[in-house]
């Protein structure tokens, strides 16, 4: 498959699947290996944490008693400081793997890698610690807060119309941008601050500036796939709340129930039933990650000409 190239709208939808169908196993089970460990902790921690919390929530409002409700949270005030760092910890790890394997798979893959092992991107992870600590740090502090201006106020816009359709313009290029970082600041000698503005300049225009703006078609294909993405991810996590109504409408109510809905075996398999739904989704979200890398090496056009050279290259010596 070549990366370097030239995509338009439509291309980039299907190559995106073309990926999976070409790579998709070998990725999932690097994939797996290296976040599966993280995604079981992130479920344990959550069973165990915060299965009595929720249940204080539910039952203090289920029963009228609100007293209950303050009174747990007196109690257990450290455990739920406890469960809240390593949350925080656990999601920092997850939100930085999840981010940056696509970033490093496609690399070794765009560059003739055919057999990737857990193991390579594993010392990828190792080889670019420094810059990894320098990207969370900058974007969770600089970026982020940005972001979520913009996206509170585009939320907030949403109650006189206008700002639903802003909204659909507002998410995608945020998402873009952040990946299109992550691409670039990896995949080259760039600084944190030059890979930033290359990420957001990308979006409007080509590197050599003398072509049509790819914006829309980055932008068409990006909204296609969250829709399809919201749409498998509400089906999948819409099970765990079927459940539960289930059980609020086939269950008598006493005073157990009441106190803690999430009590006893339901409660386990609510979380299990929750935390399947959250690594499908986590799983699904590489379909969007792996469009972006894409769009990304569409944007370097500086490259496709070298690129295909080599690849010219190559093919002759296999002759």
């Amino acid at each position: 498959m070549q990366f370097y190239k030239k995509r338009d709208f439509g291309t980039f939808i299907t190559d995106s699947f073309n990926f999976f169908k070409l790579y998709g196993k070998n990725y999932f089970k690097n994939f797996l290996l290296l976040n599966g460990l993280l995604l079981i902790l992130m479920l344990v921690v959550i069973v165990f944490g915060y299965k009595e919390f929720l249940g204080a929530i539910f039952g203090s409002n289920m029963a009228g008693q609100s007293y209950y409700f303050e009174q747990f949270l007196s109690d257990n005030m450290g455990m739920l400081i406890i469960t809240g760092i390593l949350l925080f910890v656990l999601s920092s790890v997850l939100m930085i793997v999840n981010f940056l394997f696509p970033v490093f798979y496609m690399k070794r893959v765009a560059e003739g890698q055919i057999s990737i092992k857990a193991d390579d991107i594993l010392s990828d992870f190792k080889t670019n610690g420094k810059k990894i600590v320098a990207a969370y740090f900058g974007l969770t502090f600089l970026v982020l807060p940005i972001a979520f201006v913009i996206f509170g106020i585009s939320y907030i816009l949403i109650f006189i119309v206008i700002g639903l359709l802003i909204m659909l313009f507002v998410v995608p290029n945020l998402f873009n941008i952040i990946l299109f970082f992550c691409f670039d600041y990896f995949n080259g000698n760039r600084g944190f601050f030059e890979s930033l503005s290359y990420a957001i300049r990308s979006q409007f225009s080509y590197k050599n500036g003398r072509e049509n703006s790819p914006y829309w078609k980055y932008w068409g294909s990006t909204i296609i796939m969250m829709v399809l993405f919201y749409i498998m991810s509400i089906f999948f996590s819409s099970i765990p709340m079927i459940l539960f109504i289930m059980k609020l409408s086939t269950t008598a109510p006493d005073a157990q129930f009441e106190q803690n809905p999430f009590a006893g075996s339901f409660g386990i398999l609510f979380f299990v039933m929750y935390g399947i739904s959250s690594i499908i989704s986590t799983l699904l979200m590489n379909v969007l990650y792996i469009n972006s890398g894409l769009m990304y090496y569409d944007s370097r056009t500086d490259l496709h000409q070298k690129m295909e050279l080599a690849e010219i290259d190559t093919i002759g010596i296999n002759e």
